[in-house]
């Protein structure tokens, strides 16, 4: 048998790398799929014999409050938007903010069904639209971190709501906002140290500016998922503190890891208030889902204009500027 060279060696693995990806994905979607079921399944259980009062009050939730839900979730999209374009200069990116937004605006409506899908969606998008100007896919990966970092740690430093509802013992948030803070620190030094390789998707952690601008827009984006949550559930009639929603907030990010499709918001809302009253917190967790739905649509929709605009105002440039070098050849 004679050896392969080291070009058909790295096609052959990177098709086996792109068949792995594709049965990966395949799965992610029956789990999924499977996972959307049976949450269906257990809300309709638990909404068994309460389903007039679950349509009062998913019926009774005034259109003012679902359109400032579906605006809350586009600023909490643009914040989290401009965090990732901070990261992403940091680690060497020049792409125009437009144009990331764009791609995270692709990513954002792919979170709909799976947060695994949006994230690929997001890098794939924007590495399929300005490749010379974005750093490479590991890298570009990479820069979610400081974003996931702090969430974690706004979201450690506020499990404290989540004590009572979860029977979890007192110390449990304070370790864990330490655990993360230890995590921030040594990923930041790590990254001062590797500035190269997808290391430097880290940068953002590293210097002091970019980690405190990713905090912040962090902490906007965060603060109007949790107004959201409020909104929905006084809404739909259920007396919650703002302690409730942020509860909410946290236990939606640990169940969007699970393959449970749109089901999250929920599922959420009964884990955390069901003993508010269940047919009230299940038609909170209907409207959050159905207005974050049309947020991340009108977030994308914005994408999709934009993108048509610019083409056009491009085309109309190019056919200025080359009528400008005809008109001396005619004259």
């Amino acid at each position: 048998m004679c050896e392969q060279s080291p070009r058909e060696r790295t096609r052959f693995v990177v098709r086996a790398a792109q068949r792995l990806g594709a049965l990966a994905g395949r799965r992610r979607g029956v789990l999924t799929a499977v996972g959307t079921l049976l949450a269906v399944g257990v809300l309709v259980l638990v909404l068994a014999g309460r389903w007039g009062q679950f349509a009062s009050a998913a019926a009774g939730a005034p259109w003012w409050a679902l359109a400032s839900a579906a605006a809350l979730q586009i600023a909490s999209l643009v914040s989290r938007s401009e965090a990732w374009n901070v990261c992403v200069h940091a680690a060497g990116g020049t792409v125009s903010r437009r144009r990331l937004y764009r791609a995270a605006a692709v990513g954002y409506l792919g979170n709909i069904v799976n947060g695994e899908l949006g994230f690929a969606a997001r890098i794939a998008s924007l590495r399929r639209a300005t490749p010379r100007e974005t750093p490479k896919a590991l890298v570009l990966a990479a820069t979610e971190i400081p974003i996931v970092l702090m969430e974690l740690a706004l979201g450690t430093l506020t499990s404290f709501t989540l004590v009572a509802p979860l029977s979890l013992p007192w110390w449990t948030p304070l370790v864990a906002f330490c655990a993360v803070l230890a995590a921030v620190a040594g990923l930041a030094r790590l990254a001062r140290r590797h500035p190269s390789g997808w290391w430097h998707g880290l940068a953002a952690l590293g210097e002091a500016r970019a980690r405190t601008r990713v905090a912040i827009f962090v902490v906007l984006a965060v603060c109007a998922q949790i107004a959201r949550n409020l909104l929905m559930l006084h809404a739909s009639g259920v007396h919650a503190s703002v302690f409730d929603a942020t509860a909410v907030l946290i236990a939606v990010a640990v169940l969007g890891v699970l393959p449970v499709g749109p089901g999250v918001g929920a599922g959420a809302m009964v884990l955390i208030l069901g003993a508010n009253g269940v047919a009230g917190v299940t038609a909170a967790g209907v409207l959050l889902t159905a207005t974050g739905t049309l947020g991340a649509l009108g977030y994308a929709g914005w994408a999709l204009a934009d993108r048509f605009w610019t083409a056009r105002k491009t085309e109309a440039r190019l056919r200025a500027s080359e009528t400008a070098r005809r008109a001396p050849a005619l004259t």
